[in-house]
């Protein structure tokens, strides 16, 4: 199933983004190890914890709706971390 390689590595991909943006922020502002960076990084990893746990699941009685809700989730929580940098950076 190429669609659930795909969803995996988008996790990956948008997820593992954030924390490096994370990390720019904090070098830029020579902030290292702050509070803020660590609690969006923090969320990052749980949040990658948790969507890959649901896309292995393998009791799901519709794969294409599980799936498409994954998706959606991924989207909501990545742009939440993402308003929490940006306000970092204003």
């Amino acid at each position: 199933m190429a669609s659930v390689r795909d969803l995996k590595k988008d996790i990956n991909f948008v997820l593992g983004d954030i924390i490096e943006a994370v990390y720019i922020w904090e070098a830029e502002t020579n902030k290292k190890d702050s509070k803020e960076g660590t609690a969006i990084i923090d969320k990052a990893i749980s949040t990658f914890d948790g969507l890959m746990q649901k896309v292995n699941d393998k009791g799901v009685e519709k794969p294409k709706a599980h799936f498409k809700k994954i998706r959606v989730e991924l989207e909501k929580k990545a742009t939440e971390m993402i308003e929490q940098l940006n306000k970092l950076q204003a």
